[in-house]
């Protein structure tokens, strides 16, 4: 998979790409990620990407020239191009596993207080948002759907299994786990953990996630019996 990110803070990527699975998964060659500065596709010598906004109101506009042009440079046949905003769609496990389809991503960061409404229509395929609060930048919404998405391809987590019961697979969240010691404080390790029966083990860790979806999410709990 290749991702593109077009951002006014590349800096801001690197300490996050530079680590643990994210950093593993460009070593092997699962997966290349690229940083663009969008002010390089400015139309001025000072790298002007903003304005202020027709009709008067707080705040700047990101422009939609640079946007164009730097999407434009970089989109293929096989591209899918995503602005990061607040009137996407949520990102869930759902739509993570749906990129994970995509050969290739290019990634919108908005930031100030919108982008131009033209880039959304007629320039992205898809919005998303990682939920109802305000952010200062996209950036950090471009890292969690970076990472939900890298995890999930074939062999980033070396352990195919890592990802089967994880939660919200299937709306349910994971069971609980547990570690050694198996009497910590005199606060023990369910036993059926203990007695090497996998069989008994699987059918444990089912019914806990049912249990801890219905009483922790129960929104999760009824979508789970709907399908």
């Amino acid at each position: 998979m290749l991702i593109d990110v077009l951002t006014l803070f590349p800096e801001m990527f690197k300490p996050v790409l530079s680590e643990s699975i994210l950093k593993r998964a460009q070593e092997k060659g699962l997966v290349e990620i690229k940083l663009h500065n969008l002010r390089d596709w400015a139309e001025d010598k000072r790298g002007t990407v903003d304005d202020k906004p027709f009709g008067g109101g707080a705040g700047m506009i990101l422009k939609p020239e640079p946007i164009f042009k730097a999407v434009e440079s970089l989109r293929g046949e096989d591209s899918y191009v995503v602005l990061l905003g607040p009137r996407g769609k949520m990102l869930n496990q759902q739509v993570s596993e749906e990129f994970t389809k995509k050969e290739h991503l290019i990634l919108i960061s908005g930031h100030y207080e919108e982008v131009d409404e033209r880039v959304r229509e007629h320039l992205i395929d898809c919005e998303v948002s990682i939920g109802d609060y305000i952010l200062s930048c996209g950036e950090l919404p471009a890292m969690v759907l970076i990472d939900t998405v890298v995890r999930l391809i074939p062999d980033v987590l070396g352990n195919e299994d890592a990802n089967l019961w994880e939660s919200f697979r299937g709306h349910l969240l994971e069971y609980p786990q547990y570690t050694r010691p198996a009497n910590f404080n005199g606060l023990k390790v369910p036993d059926v953990l203990l007695g090497g029966d996998h069989k008994r083990i699987e059918q444990w860790r089912l019914e806990q996630s049912l249990m801890q979806t219905e009483k922790l999410r129960p929104d999760l709990y009824k979508k789970h019996l709907e399908q």
